[in-house]
């Protein structure tokens, strides 16, 4: 299965000036496998170290730091000799501390050579305090599958109509209602690979369940690595909470929801490392939509969503045979679903985080996202009903030149009004330049 960070990877093995690459992104969604595509497609070789399946292999970095004696090391290991054509793999380098460390060496004494490293609890080490290579490293983020990558191992011929959009016009029903249909399917399966790949393999949602329930107890058991025992448990119940606070109308993060009497002093903690380990994803209140948007955050306030889509499906106990129910799959439990889909597919897409903006109890627009200088208010609708006083009281307060509107309507763009259809949400970023091209 493609990928669209495949492209980005060629850009970093063509730079002229190339640092050691940390590629991020939670456990299970794909990074092992980009990688080791990574060596096999645009190298000569690769060498592959796992400090998990191999511990002995800290000695190289926790006795010294003398980057041609470890370059001596994995050619003896690998029996393979290292040049510029040669990829260095280290994966799960989160079990070592002093390996991370030791990039900023290798891009100071060998940036000839690529070197490319991932963890699946690599940003609670990077948070964690360690020492780490400031300015000698860059970093890549793997996200799950969007629906944009999924759809070609659904329908070619559907995905290669999508790619091939470059205005504004309403896509004809023969299309519309198949992209319908298997955005549909990719909201009961998720983005995560293994899950992707076993529908793909069965053309059933028969095994969905049972492969989605083994990957939220491989999560759950990554809490346990949480060095303070107290917050094994409450990292666990935010974790679980995730449905009830979506649930909600506002979908603002409600302590009380974990637990009665819960506080914020007591699962701040456990929600940070839940966000480091990318697991969730935090969208804060925003109180003046002006740059930067970081600016004006209000810390006491904010939204938790999960990673993916199915997951967060999975957590609520939503049987995948809601599928065959008309669009209720869009609707159920407020929406919740499509929120969390749509904040999915922008961070994938953005620079800077969504934020969200209320006024009071009368008004809340969903996300606010920056796009170069401008800041674009989004309203997501789970069917056809697209009335929204949230987005045009922002409209009359603010004068937005853009406002997004995600909802089961045809794409349309009128009055400064953008309707996107749910299912083309990843087209988010290129649909925005087209409207710059209409204004002109």
């Amino acid at each position: 299965m493609e990928r669209d960070l495949q492209l980005q990877l060629i850009k970093w093995k063509n730079k002229s000036e190339r640092l050691p690459l940390i590629l991020q992104g939670a456990r299970q969604v794909g990074k092992t496998y980009l990688m080791r595509w990574f060596g096999e497609h645009a190298f000569s070789q690769s060498i592959y170290f796992n400090f998990d399946e191999r511990p002995e292999l800290k000695d190289f970095f926790q006795k010294n730091k003398d980057t041609h004696r470890i370059l001596e090391s994995f050619s003896l290991i690998s029996g393979k000799e290292i040049n510029s054509e040669t990829l260095i793999i280290l994966d799960e380098i989160q079990e070592c501390p002093e390996a991370l460390n030791t990039l900023k060496y290798f891009a100071e004494q060998k940036p000839d050579i690529p070197i490319i490293c991932a963890g699946s609890l690599l940003g609670i080490l990077l948070n964690s305090g360690n020492s780490f290579p400031v300015g000698k490293v860059e970093f890549l983020t793997l996200h799950p599958m969007t629906f944009r990558e999924v759809l070609p191992n659904w329908s070619n011929s559907l995905s290669k109509y999508v790619e091939q959009l470059d205005a504004l016009d309403p896509i004809p029903d023969y299309f519309f209602n198949d992209l319908l249909h298997h955005f549909k399917k990719y909201m009961i399966t998720g983005g995560m690979p293994a899950i992707v790949k076993s529908f793909n393999d069965s053309n059933t949602f028969e095994n969905t369940d049972e492969t989605l329930n083994n990957l939220i107890l491989s999560y759950k058991g990554d809490f346990a690595k949480h060095p303070i025992l107290t917050n094994v448990a409450k990292i666990g119940e935010v974790f679980n909470s995730l449905p009830a606070q979506l649930a909600r109308e506002n979908k603002k993060f409600i302590y009380q929801l974990i637990r009665t009497g819960a506080r914020a002093r007591e699962y701040e903690d456990a929600i940070q490392w839940l966000i480091n380990a990318g697991l969730v994803y935090q969208v804060k209140l925003n109180t003046k939509p002006s740059l930067p948007l970081s600016a004006y955050d209000d810390q006491s306030a904010f939204k938790l969503y999960a990673l993916d889509v199915g997951i967060i499906r999975n957590l609520a106990k939503l049987s995948p045979s809601v599928f065959l129910e008309g669009n209720r799959l869009f609707s159920e439990f407020k929406g919740a679903l499509i929120e969390n889909y749509i904040l999915q597919s922008l961070v994938t897409q953005l620079k800077t985080p969504p934020r969200y903006w209320t006024s009071g109890n009368t008004a809340e627009v969903d996300f606010l996202i920056q796009i170069e200088n401008e800041i674009i208010p989004i309203e997501v609708k789970s069917d056809e009903n697209v009335k929204s006083r949230s987005l045009a009281l922002y409209n009359e307060k603010f004068s937005p030149s853009l406002r997004i509107r995600y909802s089961l309507k045809n794409l349309q763009y009128r009055d400064g009004l953008l309707n996107i259809p749910l299912f083309l949400a990843d087209y988010t970023v290129e649909m925005t330049r087209w409207t710059r091209i209409d204004n002109k």
